[in-house]
């Protein structure tokens, strides 16, 4: 594979001065206020830097993309795809339109490594999170599902991740899929960025990577940690121990005092992390390639266990023999006798099958989702609490 050449554009520049374009140079800001304008009058079209380049009689796309990447850093715009580069109005676009804007703190700007003094250093601030409101019942997900709040350290779980958040310590969630982690983190945090983790993310994944224009040449489109870094939001990196821990090593400088991350890919170029920048991440004990290393579980000061709520299965009319079964077979998990018992999300599924296709359909589908080496036990599991014999949900004669 060739390496993409570096693009011949000049960055923005920090004091948010912009590279003389043809056709005579323009006042500092003017160049992203006529860019901003174009989007705004085209409010809800994708447009190219070239389209935008054609709106204003010629001006460089190289420009304009500088200025396009200035005002996506500062929420002024947006970016729609990759391939080709396309952006789009937001809904403050017309601000920057009425008037030439600064480029964000968080543009990319590279700086010489000062040498650290050899004196004592001063712990880092702790982030700001944005101002939440007390937790008094259930709290609606992104997805408009309701997230009933359980109590941690004597306060609601969510109250509790707020105040981590504050004080600057990272969380780490873990236990089997499908007891509500990603349900806390995002009723927690609505600001969420998240990074689905697996074995095949790469640093590209989580920083950013370079991207062909349709003019030839390569832009640098940065990643979720760094779009979560600039605009002080939280970054949710699930499934994190699926991560190759040398891809996931480049998160650990942003979590740390530095709270700084450079990117080599781009130059060399830093970027800081805005007040209100925290990490959480999810963990999936005893699934395959899960890894929790040192390094991993250090940076997470704070590790919380998420198991099932079967109160809460309970109150949400799930049928309760199902939920008797999960409770028997959690049991026999403890006690080391089996590897899987249903938790909420098999149980609000066997819920939704019964309501269609009936309880029996329900009860051998929970056999049908255990693992093989466990059915039986769980077959039997049904029986006691069903008193029926159920075989595992399946296709019959044909019709």
């Amino acid at each position: 594979m060739t390496t993409p050449t570096m693009p011949t554009t000049t960055a923005p520049a920090a004091s948010g001065t912009t590279t003389a374009p043809a056709g005579g140079r323009l006042p500092n800001g003017e160049l992203r206020r006529q860019v901003a304008e174009v989007l705004a009058n085209r409010a809800g079209t994708e447009l190219t830097p070239r389209d935008i380049s054609a709106a204003l009689a010629g001006r460089s796309s190289g420009a304009i993309g500088n200025a396009l990447k200035a005002l996506t850093g500062g929420g002024y715009a947006e970016q729609t795809s990759t391939t080709p580069v396309r952006y789009r109005s937001t809904p403050t676009t017309a601000d920057a339109a009425a008037a030439p804007v600064a480029v964000p703190s968080g543009t990319p700007r590279r700086r010489t490594p000062r040498p650290t003094p050899p004196t004592a250093t001063t712990a880092p601030t702790p982030p700001a999170s944005p101002t939440v409101a007390p937790v008094t019942g259930p709290v609606t997900r992104p997805n408009g599902q309701l997230y009933h709040p359980r109590t941690l350290s004597g306060v609601p779980d969510v109250t509790a991740l707020h105040k981590l958040r504050d004080a600057g310590v990272a969380a780490l969630m873990y236990g089997p899929p499908g007891t509500g982690k990603t349900s806390v983190i995002e009723a927690a945090f609505g600001d969420l960025i998240t990074i689905q983790g697996d074995g095949d993310t790469t640093v590209a994944d989580i920083v950013g990577e370079y991207t062909q224009t349709p003019d030839g040449k390569f832009v640098f489109v940065h990643g979720p940690l760094v779009r979560a870094m600039r605009e002080g939001r939280t970054l949710f990196i699930d499934d994190a121990t699926l991560i190759p821990p040398s891809v996931l090593a480049v998160v650990y400088p942003a979590m740390d005092g530095r709270r700084q991350i450079m990117i080599k890919a781009n130059g060399g170029e830093t970027v800081d992390a805005a007040p209100g920048f925290y990490v959480v991440a999810g963990h999936n004990p005893g699934v395959h390639g899960a890894v929790l290393s040192d390094a991993l579980a250090s940076r997470f000061s704070v590790q919380i266990q998420v198991s099932t709520d079967y109160d809460l299965a309970t109150q949400l009319k799930i049928d309760k023999r199902a939920v008797a079964v999960a409770r028997n077979l959690a049991t026999r998990q403890a006690h080391g006798e089996i590897r899987w018992a249903p938790q909420l999300r098999e149980l609000l599924a066997f819920q939704k099958i019964a309501d269609v296709l009936g309880v029996d359909a329900a009860a051998g589908n929970l056999i049908g989702t255990a693992p093989e080496e466990d059915r039986d036990i769980v077959a039997t599991a049904v029986r006691a609490a069903f008193g029926k014999t159920v075989a595992p949900l399946a296709l019959g004669a044909r019709i």
